[in-house]
């Protein structure tokens, strides 16, 4: 009964693989269907086919022979078609019995024929690589690099296969190409040049023909490949272009539907870092904000001085880096915060929640530097480490312990990269802290309200890169009056806004713009507010939903704290409406 359990499973399983990519045909499995897919399918069909037929004849065989088979009526599939041939004679049934036999280890043979030279390969290489993921490493964090000013490394980032680590040229053997990464990129989605399969498939073919150690120089890539296409050196670049790898928002999503935990977007990361810093090879606008984090410490070019001027007329204190810090909590207002006018309204919303709250914080003003997300997610590390090791060097002087952000990039570059370098700190997102408060009582929302329907939007650095999906989803519930709508893409499978990965300071000039595409998401919700927890989110969408034609006062887009911040001062106007009329004073 098990193994007829088992063998009906496997069939109807390969049946089904068969109606999927030769009748639905869905996008991502039509563009790499091959003629070995329709060979492997149906070997595995005949597999399962022949294995019931051998059964079959061999029930039919004993019972013809006299032998009591009652006890075969647990084989539920292999006994029924027993029946079919009651009558036939010993020798014909025996002769049939062997036929299928011989039949379904043929078809076995063929299977193992076919495993080390196909993409069937990836039933051993699949599950491997996803024990051998790197379980050190946090989800966020890039790759670690040696000092650059002291190094003696020639090289940097990845060119050739030789350049990438046993792992990520594993990854390439482990891929079942299924296509799954191709759906979810918002770049790949949006008309860019970027497939993040392609980007494994690629680096596989590269890897295959140049493998030095194997008769001929090459092996058999994982999937077939065209004959047109020619590859005359281990150069990665042989087949994947500069185009492609610019295009990535670093948003994870193929990483994180990856059902095999492949590295896609270390690769791509890899790359950049060579392009970057050994060819010099970037977008000219990325070089516009090289310049401004090399000059001004901030990529948005503006007066260091100036960092401070959100909190002109707030009661906050700006603390000497050269003291040890007195408060509780450092508030990492990041750049975006300190300049951008949308999100200086963020800072000084999220400063006014926190003094209602009776939390304390202090911040760096001038002496805050950018930690350098942009400049390593678009390969220059020698950038990053300018940018942040003197931003380790002021906080561990400091003795900085807790720090609030409230952008993702800060965020994830100070939790999980700066311990890199030696800064290890307890870093809070500010969705995860209003959340405690108002959890606690601290923020209290009991007359917070708003008549709206709003949605959330996921950021990719909170969300994919951290985990991070239910605390502003929670701060944005907490509000009275609200009608929550999701998206249809939210949550892990969330789409980006198009910022990410540096792209913030890249023009998009090929198809749709990303932040257009999910603004227009956004608003098939019909929402009247979108929240964001996210300073490049932010900006992003706001353009996207004016662009789509939608005024501010029908669709306002603004950070969970501007929401939160309305909502109580909106109870708070209903509720001095509401109040009753004090008596006159007598002689009045």
């Amino acid at each position: 009964m098990i193994g007829d359990l088992a063998g009906v499973v496997f069939t109807v399983g390969v049946i089904w693989a068969i109606l999927r990519r030769y009748v639905q045909r869905p996008y991502r499995i039509r563009i790499k269907t091959k003629p070995e897919h329709a060979a492997i399918l149906g070997v595995l069909l005949g597999i399962g086919v022949t294995g019931f037929g051998a059964e079959a004849f061999r029930i039919a065989e004993q019972s013809a022979s006299g032998t009591n088979m009652d006890f075969e009526k647990w084989s539920f599939v292999g006994y029924p078609l027993a029946q079919i041939f009651d009558g036939a004679s010993v020798g014909t049934l025996e002769n049939w019995h062997q036929i299928w036999w011989v039949a379904h280890v043929l078809t076995f043979v063929a299977f193992l024929l076919l495993l080390p030279i196909t993409m069937l390969r990836h039933i051993f290489t699949s599950p491997l690589n996803m024990y051998l993921k790197d379980r050190d490493r946090p989800k966020g964090a890039m790759k670690a690099m040696p000092n650059l000013t002291e190094t003696s490394l020639e090289s940097f980032g990845a060119a050739v296969v030789e350049d990438f680590t046993w792992k990520q040229l594993l990854d390439t053997d482990a891929c079942t190409m299924c296509g799954r990464c191709t759906s979810v990129c918002p770049a790949h989605a949006t008309g860019k040049p970027l497939d993040p399969r392609e980007i494994v498939l690629k680096t596989g073919e590269v890897m295959a023909a140049t493998a030095a150690h194997a008769e001929g120089g090459r092996v058999s890539p994982p999937i077939g490949t065209d004959k047109e296409i020619t590859i005359g050196a281990n150069s990665l670049f042989e087949r994947i272009t500069a185009e492609e790898v610019w295009a990535c928002t670093s948003c994870k999503a193929c990483d994180e539907i990856c059902p095999v935990n492949i590295e896609i977007l270390d690769k791509i990361l890899d790359m950049r870092r060579y392009l970057s810093l050994m060819e010099s090879n970037f977008p000219a606008e990325l070089g516009n904000a090289y310049r401004a984090m090399e000059n001004q410490g901030n990529p948005w070019g503006m007066n260091q001085g100036d960092r401070a001027d959100w909190a002109k007329d707030l009661d906050v204190e700006v603390v000497d880096p050269g003291s040890p810090l007195q408060t509780e909590y450092l508030y990492w207002v990041g750049c975006a915060g300190s300049f951008d006018d949308k999100n200086k309204k963020v800072t000084q919303s999220m400063a006014k929640l926190l003094k209602r709250a009776g939390i304390d914080v202090a911040v760096l003003g001038p002496s805050e530097m950018c930690t350098g997300d942009s400049a390593r997610r678009s390969g220059n590390e020698y950038l990053f480490q300018m940018l942040a090791m003197p931003n380790v060097e002021m906080l561990n002087g400091m003795g900085v312990k807790k720090i609030i952000t409230q952008c993702p990039h800060c965020f994830n570059t100070l939790k999980n990269e700066y311990p890199q370098l030696g800064g290890n700190y307890e870093v809070v997102h500010h969705s995860e802290l209003l959340e405690q408060l108002i959890a606690s009582g601290q923020l209290d929302m009991s007359g917070a309200t708003l008549d709206d329907r709003i949605t959330y939007h996921d950021s990719c650095y909170l969300g994919r890169h951290n985990d991070v999906y239910m605390a502003p989803r929670k701060v944005v519930g907490s509000i009275k009056g609200v009608q929550i709508v999701e998206m249809p893409r939210n949550g892990t499978k969330g789409m980006c806004c198009g910022a990410g990965g540096a792209r913030m300071w890249m023009e998009e000039s090929i198809g749709t713009k990303v932040n257009d595409e999910r603004a227009r998401e956004a608003l098939s919700t019909g929402a009247t507010r979108v929240a964001t927890a996210c300073p490049f989110c932010y900006i992003m969408l706001d353009d996207g939903v004016k662009a789509a034609g939608a005024e501010e006062d029908a669709v306002k887009v603004a950070d969970i704290a501007i929401h939160v911040l309305d909502a109580l001062e909106n109870g708070e106007r209903n509720a001095s409406a509401d109040a009753p009329l004090s008596a006159p004073v007598a002689g009045e």
